[in-house]
């Protein structure tokens, strides 16, 4: 029997990759899931109590801004990592629109040596399409995969020369590594601020039109059938765009999209009082939009939940909301939001919701996780299902404090967070610090 042995007894194992759900313990050694099963021997291990928690694979983000290098007065990697855990992520992939981009096998290095020294959970570097992501030149991609990016981004913006992008999708599906593009048509966006409609025009802000997103989607889909590439389409917010990817996905197109808990949640209604914590981009749709958003969700159309984290600080977005930068952090908030609003109502069940959240992202990223199989890394999450939270933005972890969530009561949180077997937060510990009482996430 090792040394190290942790047991995780007692709580519903709910793993989606190998349509997995039961009361079972969980054992990790050496940094790996050695066994599942029930009753598995309880002496000379360390043991958690894991009755009635959720143990599922650790949570895998794919789309997260660390800010790192360059803006870390936002966030840096340490920062970001450590909220990423407390929201039950155990692997986010970082977008490459930094300061310097990461469009240089030095700065990928970078992140990667600063993620091993201070990061609290995997951190996985995309690389840019093109050089300093100006869209006019392609950037090194055999040499930015020979030094391990997991992916090709432009993020922020998509790249606007359709011929470059389809050489880009060519050289990237030598390396097989997906594209992930945002899809935005400058020309019909057009300085806009939020959706185009009659709450634009009530609060007298420029709209961006749903067509701005469709156009850009159509084109990449084309040209991802022509080359057969693997593209990935971030953040989508629009029903023109699901019945686009639908369509192609149904011609055998190799695509795989995204959404995001505030998409999934929240509308164009909901930018009241010209909140800028709701200013993102794309912006917050229609209730059109977001039910045919849940119904992708729910039927697979779109295969990942990602929070497209986007850390600001409290200067730049107490200013007019057109002047205001798009963004909002969300990996303290993403569980609580989809199980308590997705979950609870029967719009997804708990099984996808960990499929959408990791299993899913980490297959489209080709890295391990999104699994709980003996002998894969130990990376796990366990829930309390039941824990009642609000969202404060004074309790975040994130070093910016932009949720759109500031009051929202939730139900379910990450408890524990486990990577690679060792315990990275632990809720528990978190509340007897602060003497809060822990009974609600104590089982």
């Amino acid at each position: 029997m090792a040394a190290g042995d942790l047991l995780i007894a007692g709580g519903r194992v709910v793993d989606p990759a190998r349509d997995f759900d039961a009361p079972a313990d969980v054992l990790v050694r050496d940094g790996t899931i050695a066994a599942i099963g029930e009753n598995l021997p309880r002496r000379g291990r360390r043991v958690v109590d894991a009755g009635g928690w959720i143990v599922a694979p650790g949570l895998v983000d794919m789309h997260v801004h660390l800010r790192d290098p360059g803006e870390t007065h936002k966030e840096d990697i340490a920062t970001g990592t450590a909220a990423a855990v407390r929201g039950g992520f155990t692997a986010v992939a970082c977008m490459p629109n930094t300061t310097p981009p990461v469009d240089h096998p030095t700065v990928v290095e970078y992140v990667r040596s600063r993620a091993a020294a201070v990061g609290q959970c995997r951190v996985y570097a995309a690389g840019t399409i093109t050089k300093a992501r100006a869209g006019r030149e392609l950037a090194p991609i055999g040499t930015l995969a020979g030094a391990g990016v997991v992916a090709l981004s432009d993020d922020g913006s998509a790249v606007p020369d359709a011929g470059l992008l389809r050489r880009a999708l060519s050289y990237a599906a030598m390396f097989d590594l997906p594209v992930i593009e945002h899809c935005e048509d400058l020309s019909l966006s057009a300085g806009g601020v939020m959706h185009a409609g009659a709450h634009a025009d009530v609060l007298g802000l420029r709209g961006i039109p749903s067509s701005s997103e469709a156009v850009i989607v159509a084109r990449d889909l084309l040209l991802a059938e022509e080359t057969g590439a693997r593209l990935h389409i971030a953040h989508v917010s629009t029903a023109a765009a699901v019945a686009l990817i639908r369509a192609a996905r149904s011609r055998g197109v190799r695509v795989t999209c995204e959404v995001t808990p505030h998409h999934l949640t929240l509308t164009d209604a909901d930018v009241n009082e010209f909140d800028t914590d709701r200013k993102v981009n794309p912006p917050l749709r229609g209730e059109d939009d977001r039910a045919a958003l849940r119904e992708a969700l729910a039927d697979g159309t779109i295969d990942a939940v990602a929070t497209d984290h986007a850390p600001h600080t409290p200067e730049e977005k107490m200013v007019e909301f057109d002047q205001a930068p798009s963004g909002v952090v969300g990996l303290e908030t993403a569980l609580g939001v989809v199980l308590t609003h997705l979950v609870r109502p029967g719009a997804l069940s708990l099984s996808m919701a960990i499929r959408r959240m990791s299993t899913a992202p980490a297959a489209i990223l080709g890295q391990a996780g999104g699994t709980l199989a003996p002998g894969t890394p130990a990376d796990l999450v366990c829930i309390d299902p039941e824990h009642r939270w609000t969202v404060r933005r004074t309790d975040l972890a994130s070093r910016s404090r932009n949720t759109p969530f500031e009051g929202w009561t939730l139900q379910g949180k990450a408890v524990l967070t486990i990577v690679g077997g060792e315990i990275r937060h632990d809720a528990r510990q978190e509340g007897r610090r602060r003497g809060t009482s822990v009974e609600a996430l104590t089982p």
